[in-house]
């Protein structure tokens, strides 16, 4: 995969359609173009991965969900490293958020409006669903990106036990309404 290579910058349809063994035109013809070829793409991998984790939190107590997903994202992260470096890597430049890579913030609000649901029916302020799921794609994220660069990654699942580990202690003390005790603030 060309995108997954050199970036959505560095691709040219040229590139795309000699890989691919066809002509440029086709490329045109199908997709309209890089960018509607690379949204097609990006789209496959986001779904892909969305699937991968609504079915992992689909049942079992709070901590298997919690496992199961983290196993799910760094699955797909061994089993699709092409697909995770698109997500991970620049987007168009139409699609770019700033900070994080737009296509890994979609992906996190996605989460969110899972988690929103976990939230309000667990007694939790659901406004504050996206903060968390924020927070756990980018630290899977961001810990795929480094498994993936290691010369000798450990198994995804000694990596996952110990994200779920982390998140776990986390979520399993989340107040109701947490404060910043740094600032005079005591606990909910």
């Amino acid at each position: 995969m060309v995108f997954a290579q050199r970036g959505y910058e560095a691709t040219s349809v040229e590139e795309i359609a000699e890989q691919a063994g066809i002509s440029k035109p086709i490329v045109y013809e199908h997709f309209g173009g890089k960018e509607g070829l690379y949204a097609v793409i990006v789209d496959r991998e986001v779904e892909h991965i969305v699937g991968r984790i609504v079915e992992a939190i689909s049942s079992g107590s709070p901590r298997e969900r919690l496992e199961r997903a983290a196993l799910a994202f760094l699955t797909y992260v061994k089993e699709r490293p092409g697909g995770f470096a698109v997500l991970l890597r620049d987007a168009p430049a139409s699609k770019r958020s700033g900070e994080m890579p737009a296509l890994m913030y979609d992906l996190a609000d996605r989460v969110g409006a899972i988690f929103t649901d976990q939230f309000r029916k667990a007694g939790f302020d659901a406004k504050a669903a996206p903060i968390y799921a924020h927070a756990l794609v980018g630290m899977v994220a961001f810990v795929g990106q480094w498994w993936t660069e290691s010369r000798k990654p450990p198994p995804v699942e000694s990596v996952a036990s110990h994200l779920a580990a982390l998140a776990w202690m986390g979520l399993r003390h989340l107040p109701r309404r947490p404060v910043l005790l740094a600032t005079g603030g005591r606990r909910a």
